[in-house]
C-alpha cells in the first residue's frame, strides 16, 4: 500500500505559484485546496503539470446546501481530483433534510465518478460520532474524511466511549486529516509537547486502524493531509498574537512523523 501526502494550502502564504512550488519542493505528492478563482484556473492548472503534483479538492456548501453542493462538485470534479473533500450540510439541519442531502450526493458521487469524503467537522452534519454513525447506518454508501479532532473537541474528551461509532467511521473513511485534537479543542499548541503525549498517541491509534482497515481491503493507496491551522485556530500568545509554532514546519513535521510510522507497518 502506497502513501500519498498531501499539503494544503490553508494559512500558507503567497501566491499559486509560490505555494505550489514550496509544497512540491518539499515533496508532498500534491495539495489540498478549493479550487481557484475562474481567472486563476488555466494558470492553476498548468502549476499542477509543471510541478507534478496531484489535487484534493475541498469543497463548502451553504445556503441551499444540496445546489451548494452540486455546483462546487460539478466544477472540483474537471479538475480530476484524487477526490473531494466536502464540509458538508449543518448540524442544525432535520435529520430528514439531512439524508435527503447525502443521498442525492451518493448519485452524484456516482454520475461523476469522483470520490467524495464527507468530513468530521464541527458545525456539519458529521459534527459528533453519534449523528454521523446514524447516518453510515442509514446510507453505507457514504464516504467520509476523517478529521477525528473535531470529535474530540465538541465532545470534551478522547471518546473513550465511542468506539463502536467510531470503528463504523474509520470502515468507510477514504482520507485523513492528521491534526491533534485534545478536549478543549480541535488542535493542540504543539503535538510534540510531552503534556499533549496522549492526545496524540490517541489519533495515531485512529489512524493506524483506518490504514490497516485500507491494507486489509486491499487498497493501493492511502491519503493524509497534515492539517494543522494557522493563528486563529492555532494557539498563540495574548496582547501579540504571535503563533506559538511555525505553521509550515508543524504540519511538515507532523507529515514526517506519519510517513515513519506507516512505512514501519505498512509500507
Amino acid at each position: 500500500m502506497e502513501l500519498k501526502m498531501y499539503k494544503a494550502v490553508w494559512g500558507m502564504p503567497g501566491s499559486w505559484d509560490s505555494m505550489l512550488k514550496q509544497i512540491a519542493e518539499a515533496g508532498y505528492n500534491g495539495v489540498e485546496c478549493p479550487v481557484p478563482a475562474p481567472e486563476d484556473e488555466s494558470h492553476f492548472r498548468e502549476l499542477l503539470d509543471q510541478y507534478q503534483l496531484e489535487l484534493i479538492v475541498q469543497v463548502y456548501t451553504e445556503g441551499n446546501h444540496i445546489a451548494s453542493f452540486e455546483e462546487q462538485v460539478q466544477r472540483a470534479a474537471a479538475f480530476k481530483p484524487q477526490l473531494i473533500n466536502s464540509h458538508s450540510a449543518k448540524d442544525s439541519m432535520p435529520y430528514d433534510d439531512q439524508l435527503v442531502f447525502f443521498e442525492h450526493a451518493i448519485r452524484l458521487e456516482r454520475q461523476l465518478g469522483v470520490p467524495i469524503g464527507h468530513e468530521t467537522h464541527r458545525g456539519r452534519a458529521m459534527f459528533t460520532p453519534w449523528s454521523t454513525a446514524r447516518l453510515l447506518r442509514d446510507l453505507p454508501d457514504l464516504h467520509l474524511v476523517a478529521d477525528f479532532s473535531h470529535w474530540c473537541c465538541v465532545c470534551e474528551s478522547m471518546l473513550p466511549d465511542q468506539a463502536d461509532n467510531l470503528s463504523l467511521a474509520m470502515r468507510h473513511a477514504i482520507h485523513i486529516h492528521g491534526r491533534v485534537g485534545y478536549e478543549q479543542g480541535p488542535q493542540v499548541p504543539d503535538f510534540r509537547a510531552p503534556e499533549y503525549k496522549y492526545a496524540l498517541l490517541k489519533h495515531e491509534q485512529w489512524w493506524d486502524e483506518i490504514c490497516a482497515r485500507h491494507q486489509s481491503a486491499g487498497r493501493p493507496i492511502l491519503t493524509f493531509t497534515p492539517e494543522f491551522g494557522p493563528p486563529g485556530y492555532m494557539h498563540t500568545l495574548p496582547f501579540t498574537r504571535q503563533p506559538v509554532v511555525d505553521l509550515w514546519e508543524i504540519c511538515y513535521a507532523m507529515g514526517q512523523r506519519f510517513r515513519d510510522r506507516f512505512m514501519r507497518q505498512f509500507g
